[in-house]
């Protein structure tokens, strides 16, 4: 039970952080309503945030805010990326041509897995999530306290990508229509635009 609540603590802390609408929970979505190489793609998002959770546990997160260059050159990355996918989606939205009742070209394995790499590690607020966040929040807790604390986190993210990714074919009956994958489509050109400008906005100050 002693170290129940630390546990409790990173795990809350963890999926508090994870749920946020956001790139790499949009292409899991999508990937699960196709039931594209599900598991794989789960376990990388998953395996990833626990080993920044783990640098940041570490004592990483000092290190990444002390070092402006290394932020600036993965948020300008990071600006990049999202446009360019902002901009595949709307055109994914506005040419019902392209469109099937399976949502779309499902990407090869490899491909997938680059983009699922890509919407990961170009995105700088999951370093200041898991690295920084988390890293900081392990400071109340010590010794295998605070390892509890970290698997609590780490347990999150498995627990909410096997779920998104999974969970999602629940709604394949929704998206049986092209009207849904227009919208769906349509929201997460929005939402990679909109994240694009923060970072952008994050780079120039």
């Amino acid at each position: 039970m002693e170290l129940f609540s630390p546990a409790l603590h990173g795990f809350l802390l963890g999926g508090s952080l994870i749920i946020a609408i956001g790139a790499q929970n949009a292409f899991i979505l999508r990937m699960g309503l196709q039931k594209a190489h599900l598991f794989w793609l789960c376990l990388i998002c998953a395996t990833s945030d626990a080993a920044l959770i783990a640098l940041g546990v570490a004592g990483m997160g000092a290190l990444v805010t002390a070092n402006p260059a290394l932020l600036l050159t993965v948020t300008l990355a990071g600006v990049v990326f999202l446009t360019w996918y902002a901009f595949v989606s709307a055109r994914r939205a506005l040419n019902p041509g392209t469109m099937e009742l399976a949502g779309g070209p499902v990407p090869d394995l490899k491909a997938a897995v680059a983009q699922c790499l890509a919407f990961t590690f170009l995105n700088p607020h999951v370093y200041l999530d898991t690295v920084v966040l988390v890293g900081a929040n392990s400071a109340t807790h010590a010794g295998s306290a605070k390892l509890a604390f970290a698997l609590g986190a780490m347990a999150a993210s498995f627990v909410w990508f096997f779920s998104l990714g999974y969970g999602a074919r629940f709604l394949a009956p929704l998206f049986a229509r092209k009207t849904a994958w227009r919208i769906l489509d349509a929201s997460i050109a929005v939402v990679m635009a909109l994240l694009a400008l923060v970072l952008l906005g994050d780079a120039v100050n």
